[in-house]
């Protein structure tokens, strides 16, 4: 344990740890970013190996990106008509599933953390008075997903979901973090931070993301907003009442956060409204108007004149609130400069099934340690050993993202082919289930 302090100390704080990573090749030179294989001399084959894609930009590379690496694929996804899944985690095994899928998919993805999910990624037991607890939780799932997504061998943008007004405090600990890692590593410990004022005035919305924007562009890090509000409910934020019209944003507010955002940074994307909602509702209940960001692109393109990018498409939008959506829907939002997808709802009913299935199918040999339909004395262990029933959760999510990565387009991506199976892979007591 004091150990494992010690290396975060190092990473992190860089705090009288030189002596523990001088002879490191990359951790040792500020302004390189950090190869956490490299670092701590694990394995690092095939495409964990690789410095670059074959069909993405140079700069982007196998881990974590940030700063212009994560701009040229986002601009990446833009150019090319696909939006890469965002999904919320709340768990190392869910984190894999993500990181696994993706592989599969031979694309990116982004991994966030909710405050919610940061606090349970921690442990309910800790105290999260100042949001210490969910600070904590985050930051030790920033460096799960640092170490194994290059382990995987795809690029993975790290990402922090809806923070309210209350909740900014939450955020300002993960900056502070950032900061910290950027002046040992020259990169910040996440890609982005997401900061949803939409339920504020939108002068205030607008001033205080200017705010952030100017001090997490410093160190390479992209600001999300959301300008209007998102229906629904998700992570303990009730939208399910709110006014039609707050669910749908106006071309002329786009452009105020524009105008306003782009002589900062133009690292920033925008979680315009369209009539999304969070949660999930029987087909034709979502009414989704893709429409308004076409209109928005055009008003801005017209108001930049000479300035509007070729594509006529200056802003990066973000869709949030998928779930029940029309697949075409989705699909023409796209088209409209959305290059990012937020999932979470579909997840976490694809993970529970997991379990439930797996409990349907083995409901026999799990009804006590002892006992099952082969015999009072048979032993039960390896089908409730709990790296069971997860496995079988992992895999049911991997097969509903693979859904997801196909309606957003995002696939055959990086140019890395299919993925080899695995081999050496250790089961349960050397008798897991075929799960």
């Amino acid at each position: 344990m004091k150990f494992g302090f010690a290396l975060f100390a190092t990473i992190v704080m860089g705090s009288g740890a030189d002596a523990f990573t001088s002879g490191i090749k990359r951790s040792s030179r500020v302004g390189t970013p950090l190869n956490i294989a490299e670092e701590f001399g694990l394995p690092c084959e095939d495409e964990c190996a690789i410095d670059k894609f074959p069909n993405m930009p140079d700069s982007v590379h196998p881990g974590v990106v940030t700063g212009q690496a994560m701009i040229d694929l986002l601009d990446h996804a833009k150019e090319n008509g696909y939006a890469i899944p965002a999904v919320n985690c709340v768990s190392s095994s869910g984190i894999n599933a993500c990181l696994e899928a993706a592989r599969k998919n031979d694309a990116p993805i982004i991994i966030q953390f909710s405050s919610g999910g940061s606090q349970f990624y921690g442990g309910k037991a800790l105290d999260n008075k100042n949001y210490a607890a969910a600070i904590a939780g985050a930051v030790s799932g920033a460096f799960h997903v640092r170490t194994m997504a290059e382990q995987y061998g795809i690029p993975v943008i790290l990402h922090t979901d809806h923070c309210a007004k209350k909740l900014l405090p939450w955020v300002d600990g993960l900056l502070d973090a950032s900061e910290r890692y950027y002046a040992k590593q020259g990169e910040p410990l996440f890609s982005s931070h997401m900061i949803d004022l939409s339920e504020e005035p939108i002068e205030e919305n607008i001033g205080i993301c200017k705010d952030y924007l100017a001090r997490m562009s410093k160190i390479g890090m992209l600001l999300e907003m959301e300008l209007g509000i998102t229906g629904g409910e998700e992570d303990g934020v009730n939208n399910e009442d709110v006014a039609l019209e707050d669910l749908y944003s106006k071309p002329e507010e786009i452009f105020q956060v524009y105008d306003e955002l782009t002589p900062i940074s133009d690292m920033f994307t925008v979680a315009a409204a369209f009539g999304n909602v969070h949660g999930v509702y029987s087909p034709g209940n979502v009414q989704l108007e893709p429409k308004i960001l076409t209109r928005a692109q055009a008003y801005i393109s017209e108001k930049l004149g000479d300035k509007a990018p070729a594509d006529s498409k200056p802003v990066k939008f973000v869709f949030h609130g998928g779930s029940g959506s029309d697949v075409a829907d989705i699909q023409e939002a796209i088209g409209y400069g959305v290059i990012k997808m937020n999932i979470d709802t579909d997840t976490q009913w694809s993970y529970w099934e997991g379990i439930k299935k797996f409990e349907n199918k083995f409901h026999d040999y799990l009804q006590g340690q002892i006992g099952n339909p082969e015999g009072p004395e048979k032993p039960n262990k390896k089908y409730y050993d709990p790296r069971e029933c997860m496995r079988a959760a992992e895999t049911n999510t991997v097969e509903r993202l693979d859904q997801c990565f196909a309606d957003l387009k995002c696939v055959n991506i990086l140019g890395l082919g299919e993925v080899s199976e695995a081999e050496n892979v250790l089961e349960p007591r050397r008798g897991g289930l075929p799960v």
